[in-house]
């Protein structure tokens, strides 16, 4: 009864939080990264996310470099292979490059200001520009682990894998939560 109730509590958890943050909420066209690249689009609201590649801060403004991701129902990058190409999202004010780094999930909304060509290696790349309203760096997410219990009812030869040909027909899999390792608190004078 209890590996019943709480895959359905997490999922009631999960459900609930599935919202999408108030400076990432309205309206906004449909238009990828991709899209934008090869059609040239301009002035068009978008709301696009993916992981942060590179961060450029600059005397009055911020450029991020984002490979784009496909958006999930609360409007953070969705973790898979799937990809919409690079862009650049900048923004008024001073980002630190040492929170916002390589790697982490941010979503970004605001209009398609042009397009700026780079290189990335050798290949001179059209990155799609957004003068971005919101720069929205989501918190790292916790790591899953998806394991098989062998002995799910104790132990003995019936329960054994290379004895019970029945094995991993018991159930779903054991999943243990991760969280990301919490800041240190520092360290108190004189110690």
């Amino acid at each position: 009864m209890r590996r019943l109730l709480f895959p359905l509590a997490a999922t009631a958890l999960l459900g609930a939080c599935a919202s999408v943050p108030k400076p990432l909420d309205g309206e906004f066209a449909a238009l990828t990264p991709q899209q934008a690249r090869e059609q040239g689009s301009s002035s068009q609201r978008v709301r696009w996310g993916g992981e942060i590649i590179q961060v450029d801060p600059a005397s009055e403004s911020t450029c991020f470099e984002i490979l784009g991701r496909p958006l999930g129902s609360d409007a953070r990058p969705l973790r898979r292979d799937e990809q919409q190409g690079r862009f650049l999202a900048c923004r008024a004010g001073f980002f630190d490059p040492e929170v916002y780094t390589r790697g982490r999930e941010v979503t970004v909304t605001g209009r398609v200001d042009g397009s700026e060509r780079r290189k990335v290696g050798e290949y001179d790349y059209l990155y799609p520009r957004v003068a971005a309203d919101a720069i929205y760096l989501w918190p790292k997410a916790p790591r899953v682990v998806r394991y098989y219990d062998p002995y799910p009812w104790g132990f003995g030869p019936w329960n054994d894998p290379f004895w019970s040909p029945a094995w991993g027909w018991w159930g779903p899999p054991q999943v243990i939560v991760v969280h990301p390792k919490a800041p240190s608190p520092p360290p108190k004078p004189g110690k």
